[in-house]
């Protein structure tokens, strides 16, 4: 493996630990209520993190607090049949952050955003999650990125006359 492979194993390393961190502060704090900055800052005290891993995991939990008012409707309306209310609360959390990583963080690309989150329903929820919040953002990907989420090919040349 080289360098520059191995350097990017890591930051992908990082920020996968940094998703399961993230996404447990954001689940306890829906659970028991308890302020998600005060679930993370425990959770990180708990086990030695690397500072990209703890950076990322704040950018993450402070991103999706902030634009909590913006997620949550969009999960609304990809989801009709599921209430916010009745929805499983893990199946949530993984939604919200992985929704704020796609509209708000343009370095992380939405594809690899959405497979975090699958990866994750897949080994936190239940047996239905994984296809459940790849359905979710699937429709938020499609509709709130549009031509983003687009091949990036140029649409071909009008035919002249």
């Amino acid at each position: 493996m080289s360098a520059a492979e191995s350097k990017s194993e890591a930051r992908r390393q990082a920020r996968h630990q940094a998703r399961i961190l993230a996404m447990q502060a954001l689940y306890e704090a829906d659970v028991a209520r308890h302020p998600a900055d005060a679930v993370l800052e425990r959770l990180i005290g708990e086990q030695a993190y690397s500072p990209a891993t703890v950076d990322f995991a704040w950018r993450l939990v402070r991103g999706v607090v902030l634009h909590l008012d913006e997620i949550d409707p969009l999960i609304a309306e990809a989801a009709p049949t599921w209430p916010l209310a009745q929805m499983a609360k893990i199946d949530k959390s993984i939604l919200r952050l992985a929704i704020y990583e796609v509209l708000h963080e343009p370095d992380v690309p939405y594809k690899a955003a959405i497979n975090e989150a699958v990866e994750l329903a897949k080994v936190y929820g239940s047996d239905s999650s994984s296809r459940f919040v790849n359905g979710v953002l699937g429709t938020i990907a499609a509709k709130k990125l549009g031509a983003r989420a687009q091949p990036a090919e140029p649409p071909p040349a009008a035919a002249s006359g």
